[in-house]
């Protein structure tokens, strides 16, 4: 893989899907999976097979569908799960098995009851077993955010010994500072043999509204894959957004990291997610949301018209988005009124447009938005006001 080149895992299938409500059918998955293959993700996380035979079919489905992308099926560090996602793998033309376990303090006492040494030796063992079924082969270490680093370093040098190609280092309760975190993967690098041989991967939860800035410093500071879901959905308050992290490496170019994302196609496909989880995005989500690229605030919006990149870093075309949204509320000025008016056929000469305005403010106060509906009702005012006047 390049060294520039940072892989787009996504995990909306699996992690995404484990929203309460956004239960999606095969049918639905393979819609998903076919968009995501499209948009050129670099694993499909399909879902968790032994957990249940409908999550089996469409794990297996969309292995069978999806012709670019690795395809990659979850399981704890169990015989089992292993055994079933390699059996629901098997016909992907590049399969993935994602194991592993739970390395933080929290985890190995409450979750487990055992000891460290008994952590390393089931991670070796899935790792091992898991490439009895398949060549690439994905560890995570649940709950690595709040991992000691010494410990973390061990149970990964283990796990590559095993034969792990890709190590997840999951921020899984969204607790890391993002410099937390690139410190974390830097110490990885800097101590752990055999680490240049591996591919480094994000994942991160956003409890603290986090995910994004520390996903992008593990990258920054290493990592060649990143872990995420459509529209930031997932458990408790969302993993990683695909949108943010692609845009960020997009609008960065000096980074010197870039993906393999068709980003012209992420609005349609967010609308996509959405629709089939029936998943509300919040207008003001970055990239996606509704309000994303619009302006209602009479400075922003005399900079826009002037010169779209005043106020709008992304030209709204690279994500999919048809033009900026200039909206018309009792912030908005007289720029934004001549623009609006001039997109539903009026070209006003300044004292029409100063009649406008008063009538124009009189509606605005009295409703949140002035649609274009309403600019013909003002204008049929103004007409009114123009002829009186004559008189």
């Amino acid at each position: 893989m390049r060294n520039d080149k940072v892989q787009i895992f996504d995990t909306t299938l699996r992690d995404g899907e484990q929203v309460p409500g956004c239960k999606l059918d095969t049918k639905q998955k393979l819609i998903i999976a076919e968009r995501l293959d499209i948009l050129g993700v670099d694993v499909i996380e399909a879902g968790f097979p032994v957990s249940s035979p409908g999550d089996f079919t469409s794990v297996n489905e969309i292995a069978k569908l999806v012709k670019n992308a690795s395809v990659c099926g979850l399981t704890r560090a169990v015989k089992k799960d292993i055994e079933v996602a390699g059996e629901a793998l098997k016909v992907a033309i590049k399969p993935r098995i994602h194991t592993g376990i739970g390395t933080s303090e929290s985890h190995i006492k409450h979750k487990f009851n055992i000891s460290k040494d008994e952590v390393i030796f089931r991670a070796k063992n899935a790792v091992a077993y898991a490439r009895n079924f398949v060549g690439d082969v994905e560890f995570f270490a649940e709950d690595a955010g709040r991992t000691d680093n010494e410990f973390l370093a061990k149970v990964c040098e283990e796990v590559i010994k095993s034969g792990a190609t890709v190590l997840n280092i999951p921020d899984t309760t969204g607790y890391c500072l993002p410099e937390e975190y690139g410190e974390k993967i830097k110490y990885l690098k800097d101590n752990v043999k055999g680490i240049e041989n591996v591919i480094i991967s994000c994942h991160c939860h956003n409890d603290l509204g986090l995910a994004t800035a520390n996903s992008i410093a593990g990258a920054i500071n290493g990592a060649r894959q990143i872990e995420c879901t459509i529209n930031g959905i997932g458990e408790r308050a969302g993993n990683t957004a695909l949108e943010e992290v692609v845009m960020i490496l997009k609008q960065h170019p000096y980074l010197n990291l870039t993906t393999d994302i068709d980003t012209k196609l992420l609005y349609d496909t967010s609308i996509m997610v959405r629709e089939k989880m029936g998943m509300f995005v919040q207008p003001n989500k970055a990239i996606v949301g509704a309000n994303a690229f619009a302006h209602s605030s009479g400075i922003h919006q005399d900079g826009v018209i002037k010169n779209r990149e005043t106020y709008e870093i992304i030209d709204p075309a690279e994500v999919g988005v048809t033009e900026s949204a200039i909206v018309l509320t009792a912030r908005s000025g007289r720029a934004a009124l001549a623009y609006r008016a001039k997109k539903v056929g009026y070209e006003l000469t300044k004292i029409q447009l100063d009649t406008a305005y008063k009538t124009f403010l009189q509606f605005a106060d009295r409703q949140k938005e002035v649609i274009d509906e309403d600019i013909h009702q003002i204008m049929k005012q103004v007409n009114k006001l123009s002829k009186v006047a004559l008189a």
